[in-house]
């Protein structure tokens, strides 16, 4: 108990710190965070000082770091789904739907031309090449809804036409993205051999239909008749459990529990209030202690001594090119088609090439049920690590309005298609 009190301040010390110099040179605060894992990771203090990270970090005690991970991922999944303005979203499905869409397919195609090399190269043993392209699309195409929300709230953005559509296109990413990726998992999951996958598919669908069928409009319902009561310590502690609850049963058909916790977000009721307090009650734990955990333990993964020759840099630097072609070339090809002009476009599809922590959590998915080898998940960290960096230049250079530092107004209006 001693050790892992000690890993976990030391943890939190460090991604302190990295998050608040990453704030002062204009990134994203989570960009600090994942690079503070980075380096209690093997690559900088595991190469720096071999034993010393042997003794605070022993592979024994990587366990303890996943049990304490996923449970701050799932309220993290919650707090995501819970913001999701469905409403919103079902008022600008056009939009949101096709240039989302774009955004999906085609860096999910580039992953999938790259799928066959990579897996001949560096897929683990036995990865089935459908779960493998699954896999490798799915990391190619998502977007980091919170850290793409961070950045338009910074920027003061998030009213503008861009911040819109960024944030409903992100929204139908994530839910397209989450729904690929019980997908997914439910062809590779553990326990079960071929066989059980149409019992793990009929299971997520009528997971599936109970929430959005019934709870969610039960939950509404309820709301409806007490919508002045206040969110009490008993209620909170009924919505813990639904969490729980929720991310045990897609972790029992098959699927992950962070899935469960997801949609256990989208069916909560949206009552402001209600909202507010589960954020601010719930968020400074996570954010400061549990998901610290989660950075730590991707930095441990991250192998940067494995990319130690020009191949595989040149590998590195292929997944990171078909990455940003597909998700930018994609969403901007699709904004510019809905009559956005080739400013508003471009930067729509730097915003969505954002993919940061949601990144994180899938690579690590992929890589506890077996679909990625080190090396491999190692350039993908580095591929999501770069997208998110690149963002906020890429906006500067495309005269993107800086609000919060009162800057002339420099983002384009939606023409006329």
């Amino acid at each position: 108990m001693t050790l892992l009190l000690v890993q976990m301040a030391a943890v939190t010390l460090v991604t302190l710190a990295c998050g608040w110099l990453a704030r002062r040179i204009g990134q994203a605060r989570v960009i600090g965070e994942i690079v503070g894992g980075i380096l209690l990771g093997p690559s900088v203090f595991g190469r720096m000082a071999p034993h010393a990270w042997g003794r605070l970090f022993p592979q024994s005690s990587f366990a303890s770091f996943e049990m304490l991970s996923t449970v701050g991922l799932i309220i993290f999944l919650f707090l995501i789904g819970m913001e999701l303005d469905y409403e919103q979203l079902y008022r600008q499905r056009t939009t949101a739907v096709f240039a989302s869409g774009m955004s999906i397919l085609l860096p999910f195609a580039m992953g999938a031309m790259l799928a066959h090399s990579l897996r001949i190269r560096f897929a683990p043993h036995g990865i089935g090449s459908i779960p493998f392209v699954m896999f490798l699309g799915i990391a190619m195409s998502i977007t980091a809804f919170p850290v793409l929300a961070r950045i338009l709230e910074e920027r003061g953005l998030q009213s503008t036409t861009l911040g819109t559509t960024a944030i409903l296109c992100a929204a139908v990413d994530d839910v397209v993205g989450w729904l690929l990726l019980a997908v997914a998992l439910a062809l590779i999951g553990a326990g079960g051999g071929p066989a059980s996958l149409p019992l793990r598919l009929l299971g997520l669908a009528a997971y599936l239909v109970v929430m959005l069928g019934v709870i969610r409009p039960v939950a509404a319902w309820l709301v409806r008749q007490r919508r002045d009561a206040d969110l009490s310590y008993e209620l909170l502690g009924i919505v813990v459990a639904f969490i729980l609850a929720s991310a045990a049963a897609t972790e029992a058909i098959g699927i992950h529990p962070l899935f469960g916790a997801f949609l256990a977000g989208v069916c909560f009721p949206r009552v402001e209030r209600w909202q507010v307090l589960l954020r601010s009650r719930l968020d400074m734990l996570v954010s400061v202690l549990l998901l610290p955990m989660f950075f730590a333990l991707t930095g441990m993964r991250t192998r940067l001594d494995l990319l130690n020759g020009k191949a595989m840099w040149l590998w590195a630097g292929l997944v990171l090119l078909a990455a940003v072609f597909g998700k930018m070339g994609g969403a901007a090809l699709a904004a510019r088609w809905t009559g956005q002009s080739w400013r508003n476009a471009a930067a729509l599809g730097a915003l969505l090439n954002t993919r940061g922590l949601v990144e994180l959590v899938v690579l690590n998915i992929a890589y506890n049920v077996g679909a990625f080898s080190p090396t491999l998940f190692t350039m993908l960290v580095v591929m999501a690590l770069m997208t998110t960096v690149c963002t906020t230049p890429i906006l500067n250079r495309l005269g993107v309005e800086d609000r919060s530092l009162r800057k002339p107004v420099a983002v384009e209006r939606r023409t006329a298609a």
